[in-house]
């Protein structure tokens, strides 16, 4: 009778390890094959650009091949609907060559693609096709934005060639799947360092992210509770469970997207940093551990899209500064919204996380002031003036085993899963 409970839990080890293997071969094996299948043509795409962009030819011919490459990269997930990507970059680039001599392209591009955005949406393509194409709409959207503003401000002194232009425009590595990338870090991947054994490994192993966050999001996530923590609730968690499962599938395909967009990226050639003949390939989209465990509301909206982020305070933010902090703000989650799409839901959200990292950011800075204490949105300098900075010590740590991608961590997970299989 005392051998019950042991057998029972074993019986229920025995049964949990069945239901995971036919989980792995049904859905595991056919996920990854899936994606595989679809990807692998704009890997290859994306090699290919890289390849070419190191043989020494002409920009000119450089542009070319990533336009046509990245054409082609497109044309293989959208079709036909390709078109209207189109359509909007060759109205983007005549806008352009319409207002050259004003001092304010940005405003006036940013109004041609609002409008452009909103007719398509709401009369000219269909729902479906609009969600297919909405992606890379948002993505040369935010490149012609970029590149208008940046002429604004002469950091970029002359309106890029047609060849040039389409070439950043089209850019095989971010055009599916993104992220923004700016004109000069275009230019940088055009003349990039040569290919090494540190860049292949990164690219790889952001691609290999991008499938083990598909893998979660698509097979594990879902079922969570119980089949892989055994905890089952009652009628009152019961709905927090499936809503925190739902919140981690949605979590890990946004992730997957953001690590494939890195390895795409830098594959073809961009992304990477050098500082005294030391390159870095170091192109991060999304930041998991910053979303799941955050300091902050203001980090995760951060490190959900870290591009994006970039692109909305760089050009939006800063621009509207002048309205005032907090209705630059509104701006600011207003523009993110629309350029997703007219989505209520979307919007909604978007809104209140500008409300409520907005108290935060506010509410944060006065305690700091009061307490003298580091406890800020995001993390102080080491030379802060601050009294008190106890949170140093974590930050460091953390920061020291991040260095290292949490081997030791990872290798202990491993030797506890071990242990389990084998009782």
């Amino acid at each position: 009778m005392l051998e019950l409970p042991f057998q029972k839990e074993r019986m229920e080890l025995n049964t949990r390890l069945m239901i995971w293997r036919e989980l792995a071969e049904s859905c595991g094996i056919t996920t990854l094959q899936q994606s595989l299948q679809q990807v692998w043509k704009l890997l290859l795409l994306c090699l290919i650009c890289r390849v070419c962009f190191r043989l020494g030819v002409s920009p000119t011919v450089k542009h070319f091949v990533s336009m046509l490459t990245g054409m082609y990269g497109l044309f293989l997930f959208l079709e036909l609907h390709i078109l209207w990507v189109l359509l909007l970059s060759i109205i983007c680039y005549l806008s352009l060559l319409l207002c050259r001599h004003s001092s304010n392209k940005g405003l006036f591009l940013s109004a041609i693609i609002l409008v452009y955005l909103l007719i398509g949406e709401l009369h000219l393509i269909d729902m479906g096709t609009w969600n297919k194409i909405r992606g890379s709409q948002m993505v040369v959207a935010m490149k012609v934005i970029s590149l208008a503003f940046e002429l604004d401000r002469r950091k970029v002194e002359n309106l890029p060639s047609p060849a040039e232009f389409l070439g950043y425009v089209f850019f095989v590595g971010t055009v599916v799947f993104g992220p923004w990338i700016s004109l000069s870090s275009y230019k940088n991947a055009l003349n990039g360092p040569k290919l090494s054994y540190l860049w292949l490994y990164n690219s790889l192993l952001r691609l290999l992210k991008s499938q083990i966050c598909l893998l979660v999001s698509t097979c594990i996530a879902p079922y969570l509770f119980p089949l892989f923590l055994p905890i089952y609730g009652n009628s009152v968690t019961q709905k927090w469970l499936r809503a925190y499962e739902n919140a981690v599938s949605f979590h890990f395909s946004n992730y997957f997207v953001g690590h494939l967009s890195e390895g795409t990226s830098m594959l073809a050639g961009a992304g990477f940093t050098e500082e005294k003949d030391n390159i870095q390939w170091n192109m991060r989209v999304v930041n998991l551990l910053s979303v799941e465990m955050p300091r902050s509301m203001v980090l995760v909206v951060i490190s959900w899209n870290i591009p994006m982020s970039q692109w909305l305070k760089t050009y939006v933010f800063k621009t509207s500064m002048k309205l005032g902090t907090f209705p630059a703000i509104l701006v600011t989650y207003t523009a993110s919204a629309l350029l997703h799409g007219l989505s209520f839901h979307l919007g909604a959200v978007l809104l209140t996380l500008g409300f409520l990292t907005y108290v935060e950011h506010v509410l944060r800075k006065k305690l700091a002031y009061i307490l003298s204490a580091c406890i800020l949105s995001r993390p102080c300098a080491s030379d802060c003036s601050h009294q008190h900075k106890k949170g140093y010590a974590a930050i460091h740590t953390i920061q020291r085993w991040s260095e290292l991608n949490w081997a030791s961590h990872w290798i202990i997970f491993a030797c506890w899963i071990f242990c389990r299989l084998i009782q």
